[in-house]
């Protein structure tokens, strides 16, 4: 019966991934978040400070879904962030939820495609799937080219 749980193990996708979590205090986990700050900040005025509930690199690529709080863990007060003012998101929706891909581009990494209070994942479809697969592969299982 252990030898079922073994080879479960090596079948399942999270084992079949090769993408790392950075570890908190790690210099690549703080340069993904200084990459999201400016686009949160603009968005959800400063200061920004997140909670990452998911974070995965594999190579020079990167995703994360985090949550953005003031320091020390304030509310962001989501009726005066510029996003809502604007008219770029509805009522009903989170805009400190972010999701965000990721290219390291020499030393420098650098959210290419992000999204603040999405309903849906937006990043589970062809040409995400193809460029950021390494790090999206069960949200990007079934999913046609």
């Amino acid at each position: 019966m252990r030898w079922l749980l073994v080879i479960a193990m090596f079948l399942s996708p999270a084992a079949a991934s090769a993408w790392e979590v950075p570890e908190r205090g790690s210099k690549t986990r703080a340069a993904l978040m200084d990459a999201m700050r400016p686009h949160a900040e603009w968005n959800l005025g400063a200061p920004v400070q997140f909670v990452v509930h998911e974070l995965r690199r594999e190579g020079d690529m990167a995703y994360a879904s985090l949550y953005a709080q003031r320091p020390g863990g304030g509310a962001i007060d989501q009726a005066s962030t510029r996003i809502m003012q604007q008219g770029e998101a509805e009522e009903f929706m989170d805009v400190t939820a972010i999701q965000a891909l990721y290219r390291k581009e020499g030393d420098t990494w650098v959210a290419v495609h992000f999204s603040f209070g999405a309903t849906d994942i937006w990043f589970a479809y062809g040409p995400f799937c193809r460029e950021y697969g390494a790090v999206l592969a069960e949200y990007c299982d079934g999913v046609a080219d």
